[in-house]
C-alpha cells in the first residue's frame, strides 16, 4: 500500500474496516465504563489529601490570612453548623504542608516512562490494577503514616505517586490493542473522563465527610472503594480481545481487522526513532503547556479568588467542582463529535487533532487572562474559571490521544515519556507563581496569568505546526510506505 507523500494515512483504515459492531453491551465499551471508574477513584484519591489536610493541622500553625491586598470587599458566608472536631491535629507549618502536598508528584513523575515500558511487556491489565490497588492500600495507610510522623506521611504520598504514575501509560497501552481507530477519540475519552468525575465528586465530598464525621474516613471510604474496584477490574478485563473470555467472535474479529495495519511486530522497543519524533515532540510540548495552565488554575486560582476577591471558594463545594463537571461533560461530549467528524464527515485525524487543541489550550488561555481582569466580580470569576476548565476538555480528542494515531504499539511508553514532561508544571509552577506573588497585588497576578496563558497559546501552535495524525514509518513492522 502506498500513499501520496503527505497523505494523512488514518481516513484509508475506513476502506478496509468491516462493519461497526454495536457499543452497547460490547466488551471494548465495558473496558472503557471499568477504565472510567479506576480512573474515577484514582483522582478521588489523588485530591482528598488536599481538602482533608485543613482539618488535619492545628488552626494557629498555618499562615494568617494575608491582607496586604484588600481592594475587594470581604464576603461574608459562614453557616453555624455542629462540626466534628474529633480527629487528630498536627502542627505543621505551611512549608511542611507543602512538602506533603508536593511528595505526590516527586513520586508521579518516576514511573512514567516505567510505566509505559512495562505495559508493553506484562499487559497493561496488571500495571493498571495494581497501580489502583497499591495507591488505595496507602490510602488506608494515611492516617496511621500521620500518627507516626509527618515523614512517614511524605513517603506514603511518594508511594501512592509511584502507583498512579503508571495507571496512564498502562490504559493507553491496553487501548492500542482494544481501540479501533475510528472508535479512539469516544473510548478513551469515556475512560479518562472519569478522572474529572472524580474531582467533581471527591472535593465536596470529602470536605462533608471532615465536617460531619472525621478526616480519617476520608481516607477509609475510597481506599476501600478502590481495592473494592480492583477485584471486579482482575475479574472482567483481558489485556487484549484474543484472551477476552466473554468477547463475542464478531467484535474480536471487527477489532483486529481495524487493527491489523496499525500494530508492530518488533519485540524490542525503537528508542532512538521515538527521541527523533518530532509529532511525540509536539505532544510532549503540548501536554506540558495544557498542564502549567491546568495546574495553575487547580491550585492558584481558589487563592486569587480568596486573597484578591476575599471570596472563599472552599466555603461552597459545589462552586469548587463545578469546574472540573463542565470538563468532563466537555470530555465526553468531545470524543462523540471527534470520531463523529472523523468517520461520518471524513475529516482527517491530523485535522480534528489540531482543531481541538487550539480550542482546549487557546480558550483556557483566553479566559485565565481575563480572569485577571474582572475586579471584584466573583460571580465572573467562578463563571471564567469554570468556562476555562471546560474548554480544556476538548484537548482529550486533541493532543491528548494523539499517542496511539502515531504509534499504537508503543502508546503506552509515548504517554509515559509526555506525562513525565507534563509533570513537570505541577512541581515548579506554583512555586514560580508564589514567588511572583509577595505581595499579593492585581499586577502580580496578572502577570502568573499572562505566563500561564503565553505558554499555553506556545503549546497550541507548536502541536498545530508539527502534530501528526498518521502512523509513524519506525512504529510498525512492515509498514511499506515510501516518501520522496
Amino acid at each position: 500500500m502506498e500513499t501520496e507523500e503527505g497523505e494523512d494515512r488514518t481516513p484509508l483504515l475506513k476502506e478496509s474496516q468491516p462493519d461497526t459492531v454495536p457499543a452497547c453491551c460490547s466488551a471494548r465499551y465495558n473496558l472503557a465504563l471499568l477504565a472510567f471508574f479506576g480512573f474515577f477513584l484514582l483522582y478521588a484519591l489523588r485530591v482528598n489529601l488536599s481538602v482533608a489536610l485543613v482539618d488535619m493541622v492545628e488552626p494557629n500553625t498555618s499562615l494568617a490570612k494575608n491582607t496586604t491586598s484588600n481592594v475587594c470587599p470581604e464576603h461574608s458566608s459562614t453557616i453555624n453548623v455542629p462540626r466534628n472536631t474529633t480527629g487528630e491535629k498536627y502542627s505543621w507549618d505551611a512549608d511542611t504542608q507543602g512538602w506533603i502536598l508536593g511528595s505526590f508528584f516527586y513520586g508521579y513523575i518516576i514511573t512514567q516512562i516505567p510505566g509505559g515500558y512495562l505495559a508493553s511487556k506484562i499487559g497493561g491489565k496488571l500495571l493498571l490494577g495494581f497501580g489502583i490497588f497499591g495507591t488505595s492500600v496507602f490510602t488506608l495507610l494515611t492516617p496511621l503514616a500521620a500518627n507516626l510522623g509527618v515523614g512517614y506521611l511524605i513517603a506514603v504520598r511518594a508511594l501512592e505517586g509511584l502507583g498512579e504514575g503508571v495507571t496512564f501509560p498502562a490504559m493507553h497501552s491496553m487501548w492500542s490493542s482494544w481501540a479501533p481507530p475510528l472508535e479512539r477519540s469516544k473510548l478513551l475519552s469515556i475512560s479518562y473522563a472519569g478522572a474529572q468525575l472524580g474531582t467533581v465528586v471527591s472535593l465536596p465530598l470529602s470536605g462533608l465527610i471532615c465536617y460531619y464525621m472525621n478526616w480519617i474516613y476520608v481516607f477509609y471510604i475510597f481506599g476501600a472503594l478502590g481495592v473494592l474496584w480492583w477485584f471486579f477490574w482482575m475479574w472482567l478485563v483481558s489485556d487484549t480481545p484474543e484472551t477476552h473470555r466473554s468477547i463475542s467472535h464478531a467484535e474480536r474479529e471487527y477489532i483486529l481487522s481495524s487493527l491489523k495495519d496499525q500494530l508492530s511486530t518488533r519485540k524490542s522497543v525503537p528508542w532512538r526513532p521515538i527521541l527523533e519524533s518530532l509529532p511525540l515532540w509536539a505532544i510532549v510540548v503540548a501536554h506540558f503547556s495544557y498542564n502549567w495552565t491546568f495546574y495553575t488554575l487547580l491550585t492558584l486560582l481558589p487563592t486569587y479568588m480568596k486573597e484578591i476577591l476575599r471570596f472563599d471558594a472552599q466555603e461552597n463545594g459545589f462552586l469548587s467542582a463545578l469546574p472540573y463537571f463542565g470538563c468532563w461533560l466537555c470530555i465526553i461530549l468531545s470524543g462523540q463529535i471527534a470520531d463523529y467528524l472523523r468517520q461520518n464527515q471524513n475529516l482527517s485525524t491530523v485535522c480534528v487533532r489540531k482543531c481541538f487543541t487550539l480550542i482546549g489550550m487557546i480558550g483556557p488561555a483566553v479566559f485565565l487572562v481575563a480572569a485577571g481582569f474582572i475586579g471584584c466580580n466573583y460571580a465572573l470569576a467562578v463563571a471564567f474559571v469554570t468556562i476555562s476548565t471546560t474548554l480544556g476538555g476538548f484537548c482529550t480528542s486533541g493532543y491528548s490521544i494523539n499517542h496511539l494515531d502515531i504509534a499504537p504499539s508503543y502508546a503506552g511508553i509515548l504517554l509515559g515519556i509526555t506525562n513525565t514532561f507534563a509533570t513537570i508544571p505541577g512541581m515548579v509552577g506554583p512555586v514560580i507563581a508564589k514567588n511572583l506573588t509577595h505581595n499579593n497585588t492585581v499586577g502580580e497576578w496578572q502577570t502568573v496569568f499572562y505566563i500561564a496563558a503565553s505558554i499555553n497559546l506556545f503549546g497550541a501552535i507548536f502541536f498545530a505546526l508539527f502534530g501528526s495524525g498518521e502512523v509513524q514509518d519506525w512504529a510498525v513492522s512492515g509498514y511499506h510506505f515510501h516518501r520522496n
